[in-house]
């Protein structure tokens, strides 16, 4: 899952990517309105946590650029006011939810997870593809009997091919949503993750393939 934070108190932005990487999840924080709706608009994130009083920008107009550029992402609006009148405006702007600072990590991850499945996000425990399934909730991938752990950016990589098994994923995608908008990594990251979780495919005894598609990316096959 990939967040974005936009919140002018630098201190608080940063935090809350702390606590967000920590339940292993990928943030950016970025401070101004402007900047706000320039990382937004690119459609990569699965949630934006939007502050209300930005400069630049106020989160009002972040949000109602946004949504008139038909980005549906989910949007939690983040305000130190407890104003009906400015929440209500935010809901019928098109905002998902808000939260009122301060508040607790746990409220902070109960809103993002309401969010997502409102969005479609997999919330069900595992997924399964062919002889395989993937636990959400253990990162394990089984086959049959066998199982295996799996590292943080191995099950995300698997995840994303598996919740899209119609569609090839490109080197680009995987590194946006697994490494992050801001990550310095580059094609022969992915490959070596690539190449890891093919081993542990063979280690499981599946006959599920990550097969490449030239120029355009890698999806999942299911062996015969």
């Amino acid at each position: 899952m990939n967040i974005l934070v936009v919140d002018d108190e630098k201190r608080l932005a940063d935090g809350i990517c702390e606590i967000l990487s920590q339940q292993k999840i990928n943030c950016d924080a970025v401070y101004d309105g402007v900047d706000g709706y320039d990382y937004g608009v690119s459609g990569i994130y699965d949630v934006i946590l939007l502050d209300i009083m930005l400069p630049g920008m106020n989160g009002f107009e972040v949000l109602k650029k946004l949504r008139n550029a038909k980005i549906s992402t989910p949007i939690i609006l983040l305000t130190a006011r407890d104003d009906v009148t400015d929440k209500v405006r935010g809901l019928d702007s098109g905002a998902d939810d808000y939260l009122t600072k301060p508040f607790s990590t746990e409220e902070l991850m109960a809103r993002i997870r309401a969010v997502s499945r409102r969005k479609g996000e997999i919330v069900l425990n595992e997924l399964t593809f062919g002889d395989i399934k993937l636990g959400l909730d253990s990162c394990t991938l089984s086959c049959g009997e066998d199982s295996v752990k799996l590292g943080f950016k191995e099950f995300e990589i698997l995840k994303l091919l598996m919740a899209n098994p119609n569609a090839a994923i490109s080197k680009e995608e995987l590194i946006t949503k697994v490494w992050g908008y801001l990550s310095e990594a580059e094609d022969n990251n992915v490959e070596v993750y690539i190449s890891f979780i093919r081993k542990k495919l063979a280690f499981v005894g599946s006959s599920v393939v990550i097969s490449t598609v030239r120029r355009v990316g890698y999806h999942l096959e299911a062996g015969k």
